[in-house]
């Protein structure tokens, strides 16, 4: 049973007054109102070995790994960097004749998610019938170690569908996913063991949302954070990665976006960067800057379209040493902010032409890149100069390819991701083209290109893990047939 907002007890939350020298004033704590209940695993637990399973299909084993090939974990959505670049390298430099091949495919439920891949473990996050799932795979085969359901009522109420959002996050050996309804759980990563869970809507009386909490936790420093969006202003949340507990909370009107959370240095200390704005009337919402030590808020800049319909959904992005980036895609485009060495937002510069719905822009040498627009026919690929906001162009390719019927289908990349990796950026547009390009300030080069599938929604971020490439198609693919799928792609170069 929810409680009146009036009763509902909060985290402690603090708000920091004044200019120069700001005065820190305490609001009256609010304890725990649910701490949970954490089970250990057993001494004499034996870990899973990893089986074949019905939605699973192998197709060939990969390419050995080239010798002095450089790879990195991938923990969380945004990948090691939180920023969708990565130090992988020895990567093919073309496409072979009719696109990298696949090494497996699985079936997948419903949900928006990108797998997520450490300590020799993937963990993908989807829900199936009436279930949130968390599997965990072998990545190089696709074989499952374990599985852990729970189960979900949600029905998308824009006909989207129903499956979670956010990707998992794996931590310290543990699993950490928030579903749709803000669900949040954690298991322990070798068995599969729930250690906690919280129900947050439950307990904190989470705001509604458009398309469900969508906005992926982070856990940094033993705290794992959530834009929470909770009664009572309790905008962001942090709770003690191994026993549940509310540690912190920050106290601001905004509610959960679809962006997600990063910690990045800023004037020399970590800083919690939080673009918050999701359903609300007014709708309001913008960027944080919270001390992820404390929950302590030392600013907060306005940056919300002016539209009920409207949601922050771009991650922000950090340039240089003090300058973040952060974009909105239904009126106002983006804006470039510096944080002053008294911790205030200050404005640098305006791009109303460089809005970005719910991917992340590139930051390379100085420049931003990325697919900017709100929906599919106004988006293109455009550059920026990070340091004046000036454009340096724009690019829109287009193309045609065959399918079923002997008809042709012409084809843009429209609001595509972005990834960086072994000297060139990686882009796999929202219909499941996949690209290499070069990118840099003078101009865009198209490398190659090929059709993974022909599919809508393609709106997750692929991973890229010891040279082998993850993709989620979300829906049908329209060349032939085959069902929402986890797909893994060689693109280890030859040797």
């Amino acid at each position: 049973m929810k409680m009146p907002n009036s009763q509902k007890p909060l985290c402690l939350t603090v708000l920091l007054l004044g200019f120069s020298a700001p005065a820190l004033v305490l609001a009256e704590p609010w304890p725990d109102p649910a701490p949970p209940t954490v089970a250990e695993v057993p001494a004499d637990t034996v870990a899973p070995v990893a089986g074949e399973f019905d939605r699973l299909k192998f197709h060939a084993a990969p390419k050995p790994l080239p010798e002095g090939a450089v790879t990195e974990d991938w923990p969380r959505f945004l990948g090691p960097n939180d920023d969708g670049t990565t130090g992988e390298t020895k990567l093919l430099k073309k496409f072979p004749e009719g696109g990298p091949k696949v090494v497996w495919e699985m079936e997948k439920g419903t949900g928006y998610t990108s797998a997520i891949i450490a300590d020799g473990r993937l963990v993908f996050f989807d829900r199936i019938d009436d279930e949130e799932r968390i599997d965990c795979l072998d990545p190089e085969t696709g074989q499952r170690f374990w599985s852990f359901a729970y189960p979900v009522e949600y029905r998308d109420r824009y006909g989207f569908n129903n499956g979670p959002r956010a990707s998992a996050v794996l931590n310290a050996g543990k699993v950490y996913t928030l579903g749709v309804t803000s669900m949040l759980t954690c298991l322990d990563l070798k068995t599969g063991t729930k250690l906690w869970q919280r129900d947050l809507d439950a307990e904190f009386d989470v705001a509604p949302y458009f398309f469900g909490h969508g906005s992926c936790p982070i856990v940094y420093d033993g705290k794992v954070i959530v834009n929470l969006g909770g009664a009572g202003d309790l905008c962001v949340a942090a709770f003690d990665q191994h026993s549940g507990k509310l540690v912190w909370g920050t106290k601001h009107v905004w509610k959960s976006s679809y962006a997600s959370p990063v910690v990045k240095t800023l004037r020399g200390e970590p800083r919690l960067l939080v673009f918050a704005g999701g359903e609300s009337d007014p709708p309001v919402g913008g960027l944080l800057c919270i001390d992820p030590a404390t929950g302590v808020l030392h600013d907060a800049y306005p940056w919300r379209a002016d539209k009920y319909e409207s949601v922050n959904g771009s991650t922000p992005v950090v340039v240089g040493e003090n300058h973040v980036y952060v974009s909105d895609c239904y009126e106002k485009g983006g804006v470039m902010l510096e944080l002053s060495e008294d911790l205030k937002w200050q404005e640098v510069w305006k791009a109303p032409e460089f809005g970005i719905h719910f991917t992340t822009p590139l930051v390379k040498d100085g420049f931003l890149y990325g697919f900017r627009g709100r929906n599919e026919p106004d988006a293109w690929l455009a550059c920026f100069d990070a340091a004046t906001g000036k454009e340096k162009w724009r690019e829109d390719p287009e193309w045609s390819i065959e399918i079923p019927g002997g008809r042709e289908y012409r084809l843009r990349y429209f609001r595509g991701n972005l990834l960086q990796a072994d000297g060139r950026t990686w882009a796999l547009g929202e219909l499941g083209t996949l690209a290499m390009f070069n990118l840099s300030p003078d101009g865009f080069e198209s490398v190659d290109r090929t059709q993974l599938f022909l599919a809508r929604a393609t709106w997750s971020l692929p991973v890229l893990h010891h040279g082998l490439l993850y993709v989620s198609q979300h829906e049908l693919n329209n060349l032939d047939g085959t069902p929402p799928r986890l797909i893994c792609y060689d693109l280890r170069a030859e040797e």
